[in-house]
Protein backbone atom coordinates (compact mmCIF):
# COMPACT_ATOMS: atom_id res chain seq x y z
CA UNK A 1 0.00 0.00 0.00
CA UNK A 2 0.84 3.65 -0.39
CA UNK A 3 -0.58 7.09 -0.29
CA UNK A 4 -0.50 9.15 -3.00
CA UNK A 5 -1.57 12.97 -2.67
CA UNK A 6 -1.74 15.15 -5.90
CA UNK A 7 -1.55 18.82 -6.24
CA UNK A 8 -3.97 19.48 -3.01
CA UNK A 9 -5.63 22.99 -2.49
CA UNK A 10 -7.41 23.97 0.41
CA UNK A 11 -9.00 27.16 1.44
CA UNK A 12 -11.29 28.41 4.12
CA UNK A 13 -13.27 31.43 2.57
CA UNK A 14 -10.61 33.71 1.66
CA UNK A 15 -7.53 31.99 3.34
CA UNK A 16 -5.66 29.70 1.27
CA UNK A 17 -4.10 27.21 3.66
CA UNK A 18 -2.61 24.58 1.17
CA UNK A 19 -0.78 25.35 -1.99
CA UNK A 20 -0.29 22.64 -4.24
CA UNK A 21 0.83 20.11 -2.06
CA UNK A 22 1.88 16.88 -3.45
CA UNK A 23 3.14 14.11 -1.96
CA UNK A 24 3.59 10.24 -1.61
CA UNK A 25 3.86 7.52 1.11
CA UNK A 26 5.57 4.00 0.89
CA UNK A 27 4.44 1.21 1.99
CA UNK A 28 6.02 0.68 5.96
CA UNK A 29 6.79 4.25 5.13
CA UNK A 30 7.00 6.68 8.34
CA UNK A 31 6.17 10.59 6.44
CA UNK A 32 6.24 14.07 8.79
CA UNK A 33 4.56 16.50 8.28
CA UNK A 34 6.59 19.67 10.35
CA UNK A 35 6.18 22.97 10.40
CA UNK A 36 5.26 25.95 12.24
CA UNK A 37 1.19 25.96 13.84
CA UNK A 38 -1.34 27.06 11.39
CA UNK A 39 0.26 25.82 7.88
CA UNK A 40 -2.06 23.43 6.85
CA UNK A 41 -0.56 20.28 8.22
CA UNK A 42 -3.65 18.73 10.11
CA UNK A 43 -5.97 20.29 7.19
CA UNK A 44 -4.00 17.76 5.27
CA UNK A 45 -4.48 14.89 7.48
CA UNK A 46 -8.45 15.49 7.75
CA UNK A 47 -8.69 15.46 3.93
CA UNK A 48 -6.79 12.30 3.49
CA UNK A 49 -8.94 10.72 6.35
CA UNK A 50 -12.23 12.29 4.87
CA UNK A 51 -13.28 14.63 7.63
CA UNK A 52 -12.71 17.61 5.43
CA UNK A 53 -13.93 17.37 1.72
CA UNK A 54 -11.65 17.87 -1.25
CA UNK A 55 -11.93 21.01 -3.19
CA UNK A 56 -8.78 20.21 -5.60
CA UNK A 57 -6.06 17.56 -6.57
CA UNK A 58 -6.35 13.49 -6.05
CA UNK A 59 -5.75 11.67 -3.33
CA UNK A 60 -4.88 7.64 -4.15
CA UNK A 61 -4.28 4.93 -1.93
CA UNK A 62 -2.61 2.14 -3.66
CA UNK A 63 -3.49 3.18 -6.47
CA UNK A 64 -7.31 3.48 -5.94
CA UNK A 65 -8.96 7.00 -5.90
CA UNK A 66 -10.36 8.24 -2.37
CA UNK A 67 -11.05 11.84 -3.40
CA UNK A 68 -10.92 13.94 -6.71
CA UNK A 69 -13.09 16.66 -8.07
CA UNK A 70 -16.38 15.32 -7.88
CA UNK A 71 -16.19 12.02 -6.04
CA UNK A 72 -15.04 10.67 -2.65
CA UNK A 73 -15.16 7.60 -0.67
CA UNK A 74 -16.91 8.29 2.54
CA UNK A 75 -14.52 8.27 6.31
CA UNK A 76 -16.01 5.07 6.58
CA UNK A 77 -15.10 3.12 3.61
CA UNK A 78 -11.45 4.42 3.08
CA UNK A 79 -9.69 2.23 5.77
CA UNK A 80 -7.62 4.90 7.19
CA UNK A 81 -6.70 5.26 11.35
CA UNK A 82 -6.39 7.99 13.23
CA UNK A 83 -4.68 9.04 16.34
CA UNK A 84 -5.98 12.63 17.83
CA UNK A 85 -3.70 15.04 19.71
CA UNK A 86 -6.46 14.75 22.61
CA UNK A 87 -6.28 10.68 22.37
CA UNK A 88 -10.61 10.98 21.97
CA UNK A 89 -11.02 7.92 24.32
CA UNK A 90 -14.53 7.57 25.46
CA UNK A 91 -14.49 7.70 29.34
CA UNK A 92 -17.86 5.20 30.02
CA UNK A 93 -15.96 2.62 27.97
CA UNK A 94 -12.99 0.13 29.26
CA UNK A 95 -9.68 -0.05 27.20
CA UNK A 96 -10.84 -3.32 25.53
CA UNK A 97 -14.35 -1.72 24.40
CA UNK A 98 -12.34 1.77 23.21
CA UNK A 99 -10.09 -0.10 21.10
CA UNK A 100 -13.14 -2.72 19.84
CA UNK A 101 -15.11 0.67 19.01
CA UNK A 102 -13.84 0.62 15.62
CA UNK A 103 -14.96 -2.96 14.72
CA UNK A 104 -18.21 -3.31 14.08
CA UNK A 105 -17.56 -4.34 10.81
CA UNK A 106 -15.67 -7.15 12.13
CA UNK A 107 -17.42 -10.54 12.80
CA UNK A 108 -18.68 -10.63 16.77
CA UNK A 109 -16.68 -13.50 17.21
CA UNK A 110 -13.58 -12.45 16.61
CA UNK A 111 -13.28 -8.80 17.89
CA UNK A 112 -12.27 -10.42 21.17
CA UNK A 113 -8.50 -11.75 19.79
CA UNK A 114 -8.26 -8.56 17.57
CA UNK A 115 -9.05 -6.24 20.54
CA UNK A 116 -6.34 -8.59 22.81
CA UNK A 117 -3.85 -8.44 19.43
CA UNK A 118 -3.51 -4.26 19.05
CA UNK A 119 -3.35 -4.21 22.92
CA UNK A 120 -0.54 -6.46 23.09
CA UNK A 121 1.17 -4.69 20.09
CA UNK A 122 1.45 -1.85 22.37
CA UNK A 123 2.23 -3.34 25.64
CA UNK A 124 -1.16 -3.29 27.49
CA UNK A 125 -2.77 -6.38 27.13
CA UNK A 126 -3.11 -6.82 30.65
CA UNK A 127 -5.15 -3.23 30.72
CA UNK A 128 -7.90 -4.28 28.81
CA UNK A 129 -10.50 -4.17 31.68
CA UNK A 130 -9.27 -1.00 32.81
CA UNK A 131 -10.70 2.33 32.49
CA UNK A 132 -9.00 5.56 30.72
CA UNK A 133 -9.12 7.69 33.71
CA UNK A 134 -6.92 5.06 35.71
CA UNK A 135 -4.07 5.29 33.13
CA UNK A 136 -1.39 7.64 32.21
CA UNK A 137 -0.97 9.71 29.87
CA UNK A 138 1.01 7.33 27.63
CA UNK A 139 -1.35 4.46 28.11
CA UNK A 140 -3.75 6.82 27.13
CA UNK A 141 -1.73 7.70 23.80
CA UNK A 142 -0.90 3.60 23.14
CA UNK A 143 -4.78 3.13 23.56
CA UNK A 144 -5.63 5.64 21.22
CA UNK A 145 -2.52 3.91 18.93
CA UNK A 146 -4.06 0.52 20.03
CA UNK A 147 -7.83 2.03 18.60
CA UNK A 148 -6.59 2.64 15.21
CA UNK A 149 -4.62 -0.09 14.44
CA UNK A 150 -7.18 -2.82 15.59
CA UNK A 151 -8.72 -2.64 12.49
CA UNK A 152 -5.83 -3.16 10.68
CA UNK A 153 -5.70 -0.03 8.23
CA UNK A 154 -4.08 0.77 4.77
CA UNK A 155 -2.83 3.96 6.59
CA UNK A 156 -2.31 5.51 9.82
CA UNK A 157 -2.58 9.12 10.40
CA UNK A 158 -1.59 11.01 13.88
CA UNK A 159 -2.24 14.46 14.53
CA UNK A 160 0.52 15.96 17.42
CA UNK A 161 0.01 12.71 18.93
CA UNK A 162 2.71 13.34 21.60
CA UNK A 163 2.28 17.01 22.52
CA UNK A 164 0.17 16.51 25.63
CA UNK A 165 2.71 14.38 27.41
CA UNK A 166 5.63 15.68 29.57
CA UNK A 167 8.76 15.70 27.98
CA UNK A 168 10.66 12.34 29.64
CA UNK A 169 7.60 10.58 29.28
CA UNK A 170 7.48 11.49 25.33
CA UNK A 171 10.57 10.32 24.65
CA UNK A 172 9.61 6.95 25.71
CA UNK A 173 6.43 7.00 24.09
CA UNK A 174 7.79 8.15 20.94
CA UNK A 175 10.28 5.38 20.68
CA UNK A 176 7.49 2.66 21.55
CA UNK A 177 5.58 4.64 18.61
CA UNK A 178 8.08 4.28 16.47
CA UNK A 179 8.70 0.34 16.69
CA UNK A 180 4.85 -0.30 16.26
CA UNK A 181 4.94 1.52 13.12
CA UNK A 182 7.43 -0.18 11.83
CA UNK A 183 6.02 -3.31 13.10
CA UNK A 184 3.01 -2.33 10.96
CA UNK A 185 4.30 -2.18 8.09
CA UNK A 186 1.80 0.22 6.62
CA UNK A 187 2.27 4.12 5.15
CA UNK A 188 1.91 6.51 8.08
CA UNK A 189 1.63 10.36 7.99
CA UNK A 190 2.71 12.15 11.33
CA UNK A 191 1.93 15.90 12.20
CA UNK A 192 4.47 17.45 14.28
CA UNK A 193 5.57 21.15 14.51
CA UNK A 194 8.77 19.70 16.61
CA UNK A 195 11.37 19.69 14.62
CA UNK A 196 13.24 16.71 16.95
CA UNK A 197 9.80 14.78 16.88
CA UNK A 198 10.01 14.52 13.72
CA UNK A 199 13.72 13.72 13.04
CA UNK A 200 13.75 11.26 15.81
CA UNK A 201 10.31 9.28 14.20
CA UNK A 202 10.46 10.03 10.43
CA UNK A 203 12.21 8.14 7.65
CA UNK A 204 11.30 11.39 5.82
CA UNK A 205 9.97 14.54 6.26
CA UNK A 206 8.59 16.89 4.39
CA UNK A 207 8.86 20.58 5.86
CA UNK A 208 5.66 22.59 5.04
CA UNK A 209 6.05 26.95 5.33
CA UNK A 210 2.47 28.96 4.65
CA UNK A 211 0.87 26.03 3.23
CA UNK A 212 3.35 24.45 0.74
CA UNK A 213 6.05 22.07 0.97
CA UNK A 214 9.73 23.13 1.46
CA UNK A 215 12.09 20.77 1.34
CA UNK A 216 11.27 16.85 1.25
CA UNK A 217 13.90 14.80 2.26
CA UNK A 218 15.51 12.16 5.00
CA UNK A 219 16.07 14.34 8.28
CA UNK A 220 19.95 14.42 7.44
CA UNK A 221 19.51 16.15 3.76
CA UNK A 222 17.24 18.51 5.42
CA UNK A 223 19.29 19.39 8.78
CA UNK A 224 22.48 18.46 6.88
CA UNK A 225 21.84 20.58 3.34
CA UNK A 226 19.46 23.14 3.97
CA UNK A 227 17.36 24.23 1.09
CA UNK A 228 16.54 27.43 2.76
CA UNK A 229 17.59 29.70 6.30
CA UNK A 230 14.09 28.86 7.08
CA UNK A 231 14.94 25.42 6.78
CA UNK A 232 17.95 25.63 8.46
CA UNK A 233 16.79 27.43 11.64
CA UNK A 234 13.68 25.30 11.93
CA UNK A 235 15.56 22.27 12.10
CA UNK A 236 17.86 23.38 14.69
CA UNK A 237 20.03 26.20 16.54
CA UNK A 238 22.53 28.43 14.43
CA UNK A 239 24.92 30.85 14.83
CA UNK A 240 24.54 33.53 11.96
CA UNK A 241 27.69 35.02 10.69
CA UNK A 242 27.74 37.56 8.08
CA UNK A 243 30.05 36.81 5.22
CA UNK A 244 31.69 37.73 1.66
CA UNK A 245 31.72 35.25 -1.47
CA UNK A 246 35.43 34.93 -2.22
CA UNK A 247 36.99 32.48 -4.81
CA UNK A 248 33.50 30.55 -4.53
CA UNK A 249 33.94 30.41 -0.47
CA UNK A 250 31.84 32.42 1.87
CA UNK A 251 34.55 33.59 4.03
CA UNK A 252 33.46 34.19 7.42
CA UNK A 253 35.60 35.80 10.59
CA UNK A 254 36.12 32.58 12.00
CA UNK A 255 37.01 31.02 8.46
CA UNK A 256 35.41 29.90 4.92
CA UNK A 257 32.08 27.98 4.42
CA UNK A 258 31.22 26.47 0.99
CA UNK A 259 29.74 29.12 -1.29
CA UNK A 260 26.98 27.17 -2.78
CA UNK A 261 27.35 28.85 -6.09
CA UNK A 262 26.47 32.48 -4.71
CA UNK A 263 28.06 35.62 -6.78
CA UNK A 264 31.43 36.39 -6.42
CA UNK A 265 32.22 39.81 -3.80
CA UNK A 266 28.42 39.33 -3.19
CA UNK A 267 27.57 39.65 0.88
CA UNK A 268 25.69 36.55 2.34
CA UNK A 269 25.13 34.99 5.79
CA UNK A 270 26.69 31.57 7.26
CA UNK A 271 24.51 29.82 9.11
CA UNK A 272 26.35 27.57 11.19
CA UNK A 273 25.58 24.83 13.77
CA UNK A 274 27.23 25.03 17.19
CA UNK A 275 28.01 21.52 16.68
CA UNK A 276 29.96 23.04 13.65
CA UNK A 277 32.31 25.53 15.62
CA UNK A 278 34.77 23.53 17.28
CA UNK A 279 36.71 24.90 20.07
CA UNK A 280 40.44 24.82 20.58
CA UNK A 281 43.10 25.57 22.55
CA UNK A 282 44.37 29.42 22.47
CA UNK A 283 46.82 29.98 20.13
CA UNK A 284 46.07 27.36 17.75
CA UNK A 285 47.14 28.26 14.28
CA UNK A 286 44.79 29.13 12.10
CA UNK A 287 41.89 29.44 14.28
CA UNK A 288 40.22 32.47 15.47
CA UNK A 289 40.51 34.02 19.44
CA UNK A 290 37.43 33.84 21.23
CA UNK A 291 36.43 34.63 25.28
CA UNK A 292 34.14 32.07 26.50
CA UNK A 293 31.42 34.01 28.09
CA UNK A 294 29.50 30.86 29.70
CA UNK A 295 29.51 26.95 29.90
CA UNK A 296 26.65 24.74 30.87
CA UNK A 297 26.43 21.10 30.99
CA UNK A 298 23.12 20.15 29.13
CA UNK A 299 23.36 16.07 29.67
CA UNK A 300 24.49 14.65 26.12
CA UNK A 301 26.27 18.32 25.31
CA UNK A 302 27.88 20.93 26.63
CA UNK A 303 26.45 24.22 25.49
CA UNK A 304 29.32 27.36 25.47
CA UNK A 305 28.33 30.57 24.87
CA UNK A 306 31.70 32.54 23.15
CA UNK A 307 32.54 36.37 22.43
CA UNK A 308 34.56 36.62 19.20
CA UNK A 309 36.02 39.79 17.54
CA UNK A 310 34.06 40.98 14.48
CA UNK A 311 36.64 42.61 13.01
CA UNK A 312 34.35 45.66 13.63
CA UNK A 313 35.54 46.61 16.84
CA UNK A 314 32.68 44.89 17.77
CA UNK A 315 31.94 40.60 18.63
CA UNK A 316 29.65 37.86 17.63
CA UNK A 317 27.46 36.38 20.39
CA UNK A 318 28.14 32.29 18.96
CA UNK A 319 27.73 28.99 20.76
CA UNK A 320 29.15 25.67 20.56
CA UNK A 321 27.86 22.12 21.88
CA UNK A 322 30.99 19.66 22.88
CA UNK A 323 30.75 16.55 24.53
CA UNK A 324 29.83 16.39 27.90
CA UNK A 325 32.87 16.88 30.66
CA UNK A 326 34.04 20.11 28.69
CA UNK A 327 35.18 22.41 31.87
CA UNK A 328 35.86 25.61 30.66
CA UNK A 329 35.64 29.06 32.61
CA UNK A 330 34.03 32.46 32.19
CA UNK A 331 36.38 34.92 30.65
CA UNK A 332 39.15 31.90 29.61
CA UNK A 333 40.71 32.06 25.80
CA UNK A 334 39.96 29.71 23.33
CA UNK A 335 39.95 29.45 19.74
CA UNK A 336 37.12 28.67 17.10
CA UNK A 337 37.02 27.10 14.12
CA UNK A 338 33.66 26.25 11.71
CA UNK A 339 32.87 22.36 10.09
CA UNK A 340 32.36 23.21 6.64
CA UNK A 341 29.64 20.46 6.88
CA UNK A 342 27.86 22.17 9.25
CA UNK A 343 28.06 25.61 7.85
CA UNK A 344 25.62 26.64 4.94
CA UNK A 345 25.87 30.30 3.39
CA UNK A 346 22.85 32.24 1.49
CA UNK A 347 22.34 35.08 0.31
CA UNK A 348 22.52 38.52 2.31
CA UNK A 349 19.45 38.90 4.75
CA UNK A 350 18.91 42.27 4.26
CA UNK A 351 19.62 41.74 0.68
CA UNK A 352 16.89 39.31 0.42
CA UNK A 353 14.56 41.40 1.97
CA UNK A 354 15.29 44.92 -0.05
CA UNK A 355 12.70 46.07 -2.55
Amino acid sequence: MSLRLSDIRHAFGEREVLRGVSLEVAKGEILCLLGPSGDGKTTLLRLVAGLESLQHGRIELDGRPLAEKGRAVPPEGRNVGLVFQDYALFPHLTVGENVAFGLKRVPRGDRGWRVAEALARVGLEAYAESWPHQLSGGQQQRVALARALAPRPSVLLLDEAFASLDARLREQVRDDTLHVLQQAGIPALIVTHDAEEAMFMADRIALMRMGRVVQLGTPEELYLAPADPFVATFLGEVNRLPARIRDGLAWTVIGPAPGRGLEEGSPCEVLLRPEGLRVLPSGTEGATPAEVQACRLLGATTLVHMAVPDGEGGALHLHARMPPGALLGRGEAVAVALDPARAFAFPDAKARTSP
